[in-house]
């Protein structure tokens, strides 16, 4: 059997610690830089509280190399963790440039402030790299916040953008990536796309931008579920040869367009523009462009060309998947009644209130048993690849194994007796399967990481530890946390783990799709015999010897 990888964790602490220290917990660097110089494959930087700049020691650019992650605090987007500078860079596409930070291969940067005061400054830039930025704050650089350009291909998830001189975010060259669930806020351009870039852009909330998207060239981007809001001039600008996805008569794009000021979508091109299931003004639409309903695109497409005996049939058959990956799971958990009602956005109805597990003095395990009541669902409705809250992920868990009441259930501050999931919270928390946060709270509303859910099933479940030698089946096994070790290789012996798209990715920084739990769950109930097991090509790596 092959050793464990080795992963290097350096601590750095801008105001007690010490150049000249060891990097340990407790003898901290002071300057990232100095962590860099001495930086091995693969490393984990732990950033505390305070200003990292030229004052402190740093020398910019600041380079993150391959398999490290730079770590601060992504509760709060980084908030009071700021890497402020800029050093020149020699682009190979762009020449000299003034940059913050430059991130190679899969580096990662999560929960970190970034910003370049300097004239035409970029915090951080990214060069046919495929980088992880993940709950940071790019704000008040004097060009852009992050600028992509050869053949990149960023992950871009839950980032605030906010006061950028020139952009918040700015893809060129032949980039792609994902640019998930970011907040662009109060930049001339929240988004602006250029060359061959063609990303996919969505869920993210664009507000009070001067325009929030604009393309020119040959940018070609996949638009889905954004919110484009308050923009002083406009929503979507289409420059040059241009032609974004903005939804066809298979896909919907559901953006919405909200009280920008001069048009929600401009299409200078000569391009006519097809625009399916968007919410916009009509009369705030210039240029050519068809826009179709999303509900005319379900007749036009399921219902106009079939015999007319079969259209009853049609409209009151269940929604499918469409052969989505994890479609075996999620109909696997609907046949056995174990969903339940979160997927579209209502929480009423079966999910009952009142203590659970409590007493009537607060004893642990005395009081009535009130299980959240599962609900039937259309797979469909789901809705597969949105995040899931650690609400609905109590609840899925208390439903799917009703586990027995291990200790008394805390009384978490942020979950009053009336909320929705209050019992599956009580439930799962009682069973160890979810806790609170140092202040008490549960933060119901906050997304579950990928690690989260894993950690959450094999203590949950109490499974018995594996060796962890079989970490090294996963290319990304450095990005594990020392903690979360044991019971990540004790989920992969067990088969739990469920990696898409590639099997040997487990990217436990990530937040988990719905789909992901749903398939990780169904795993567990697998390895505790409850059902039998589903063969799938994300699951489950044979050992190495």
């Amino acid at each position: 059997m092959v050793n464990s990888t080795v992963v290097v964790t350096l601590y750095i602490n801008p105001m007690t610690g010490n150049d000249n220290n060891t990097g340990s917990r407790l003898s901290p660097f002071k300057s990232l830089t100095r962590a860099l110089k001495v930086t091995k494959i693969p490393t984990i930087i732990h950033l505390e509280s305070g200003t990292y700049s030229a004052a402190t020691g740093e020398v910019f650019p600041l380079i993150i190399p391959k398999e490290a992650i730079v770590v601060g605090k992504e509760a709060n987007k980084g908030a009071g963790i700021v890497i402020s500078g800029s050093g020149e860079y020699q682009s190979p596409s762009f020449g000299i440039q003034n940059i913050a930070l430059l991130l190679l291969d899969d580096a990662s940067l999560l929960g970190v402030t970034v910003t370049n005061p300097s004239t035409k400054g970029t915090g951080i830039w990214i060069e046919s790299a495929a980088p992880t930025l993940a709950n940071n704050t790019l704000r008040d650089c004097g060009r852009e916040g992050v600028f992509t350009t050869g053949t990149a291909k960023p992950a871009i998830l839950d980032n605030i953008f906010v006061q950028n001189t020139a952009s918040g975010l700015v893809m060129a060259g032949h980039s792609q990536g994902e640019v998930l669930r970011n907040l662009f806020e109060r930049n001339p351009l929240g988004i602006a796309l250029s060359d061959f870039a063609k990303p996919t852009i969505a869920n993210n909330k664009l507000s009070e931008n001067r325009t929030a998207i604009a393309l020119s060239r040959n940018a070609q981007p996949i638009l889905r579920q954004n919110l484009i809001a308050r923009s002083t001039q406009g929503g979507l600008l289409v420059n040059g040869n241009a032609i974004p996805d903005l939804g066809n008569t298979q896909d919907s794009a559901n953006n919405i367009f909200r009280d920008n000021s001069e048009f929600d979508l401009y299409n200078a091109t000569k391009k006519k523009l097809i625009c399916v299931g968007n919410e916009l003004n009509p009369l705030l639409v210039k240029g050519s462009c068809e826009l179709i309903p999303a509900e005319e695109v379900a007749v036009n497409t399921s219902l106009s060309e079939a015999p007319i005996e079969s259209l009853s049939q049609k409209l009151s058959a269940p929604v499918q998947l469409d052969a989505h990956w994890a479609e075996p799971f999620i109909q696997a958990l609907v046949s056995m009644n174990l969903t339940h009602c979160f997927a579209d956005g209502s929480y009423e109805g079966g999910l009952g209130t009142g203590n659970w597990g409590l007493g009537d003095k607060g004893s642990g395990g005395q009081g009535e048993r009130i299980l959240p009541a599962p609900c039937s669902l259309p797979p469909a409705s789901f809705q597969p690849d949105k995040p899931m809250s650690r609400a609905q992920y109590a609840s899925l868990v208390a439903i799917a194994f009703n586990p027995f009441p291990k200790i008394s259930a805390p009384d978490f501050t942020d979950v009053p007796n009336d909320f929705w999931a209050y019992n599956a919270i009580q439930i799962a928390a009682s069973g160890g399967f979810v806790g609170g946060f140092s202040d008490r709270t549960f933060r119901p509303e906050r997304y579950v990481q990928r690690l989260q859910v894993i950690v959450s099933l094999v203590n949950g479940l109490g499974l018995p530890p594996a060796n962890s030698d079989v970490l090294e089946l996963y290319s990304d096994r450095h990005t594990i946390p020392d903690y979360a070790r044991k019971a990540v290789a004790t989920a992969t012996q067990q088969k739990i783990i469920v990696n898409y798209p590639d099997p040997k990715l487990l990217a436990p920084l990530r937040l988990a799709t719905r789909a992901e739990v749903a398939a990780m769950v169904y795993q567990a109930l697998v390895a505790i015999g409850r059902t039998s097991a589903i063969k799938s090509v994300y699951v489950g790596l044979h050992s190495r010897t």
